[in-house]
């Protein structure tokens, strides 16, 4: 079956094993000086493991693998190794929004007999920051629980008028978030480059209300094909609604829409791509359905 799964590239991996540890399924090992896949049944697709790799060897790829089996990796790997590995699965499925996978999870740890190391903090709101993995790819979902996008009030401070935050969601920069996020489905994604939020003014009312947000910079930022294969999965596995792509004037700045117009390409459904380019000074230059 296609399916996303983890791929190393051998010539920037340098075998320093950072990705082991962010991998409590036991799909990688380090071997003869380099990282490896050594399961397509144990890797997730996930992608926990490629924040922390320091050469940005690892991305998630779409290709034919088998599927991922979670009561065989429970079986086989977590529940072998004790109770601090079994809370460090059930965190990462958990923060990565893997509902179907943490189900399995819990339901052979029911049938077993074995008690969940998690069942205190699964209590927590959605939102609550939870030990271990890496903080700053920790899904947070800051959505009101009737799904509305309700928002704080403006309140003054002194002189200045501090206006509500409009983000529904942590993280942002498309190397660390999810795909498939929980806070992705069904919506209408704003994809901005990095300096849109500097330049606009009122980026959070203008552009953001009521949308999830990814940001990433095409000249600057590497793995660029990981971007590409990312959108593909929200387009297609997410099922988002649109995409507003929001540039600076500046030449190097379209490049976004063209990672964007390739992941359409890839996906397995399109969706309506909005264009909007912003002037140095924070205007709308042009806004337009492409």
């Amino acid at each position: 079956m296609k399916r996303q799964i983890i791929t190393i590239d051998e010539k920037k991996c340098t075998g320093c094993g950072d990705c082991i540890p962010a991998c409590p399924e036991g799909a990688l090992q380090v071997i003869d000086g380099k990282a490896r896949l050594v399961s397509d049944l144990f890797c997730d697709g996930l992608g926990a493991c490629i924040g922390h790799c320091p050469t940005g060897a690892m991305r998630v790829e779409t290709r034919e693998a088998e599927p991922y089996d979670e009561r065989r990796v429970m079986a086989e790997s977590i529940v072998k190794a004790g109770p601090n590995v079994i809370a460090a699965h059930l965190r990462h499925l958990r923060d990565h929004g893997a509902k179907d996978y943490l189900r399995e999870a819990l339901a052979y740890l029911e049938e077993q007999g074995i008690p969940n190391p998690l069942e205190q903090a699964a209590a927590q709101p959605a939102h609550a920051h939870h030990g271990g993995g890496c903080p700053g790819s920790k899904i947070m979902d800051f959505r009101p629980a009737n799904g509305s996008a309700q928002a704080s009030p403006a309140s003054a401070v002194g002189d200045a008028v501090h206006a509500p935050s409009e983000l529904r969601q942590w993280p942002v920069q498309l190397h660390l978030v999810s795909p498939i996020a929980p806070y992705f489905e069904g919506s209408d994604l704003l994809l901005a480059a990095d300096c849109v939020a500097f330049a606009a003014g009122d980026f959070h009312n203008r552009l953001l209300r009521g949308k999830t947000l990814a940001v990433a910079c095409p000249k600057l930022d590497s793995g660029l094909d990981v971007y590409v294969e990312k959108l593909a999965a929200m387009i297609g596995h997410a099922r988002i609604n649109t995409i507003a792509v929001a540039i600076m004037e500046v030449p190097c700045c379209g490049g976004l829409l063209s990672i964007v117009e390739e992941a359409s390409r890839k996906a397995s459904r399109k969706v309506p791509v909005k264009k909007i380019v912003i002037g140095v000074q924070g205007d709308t230059l042009s806004e337009e359905w492409v």
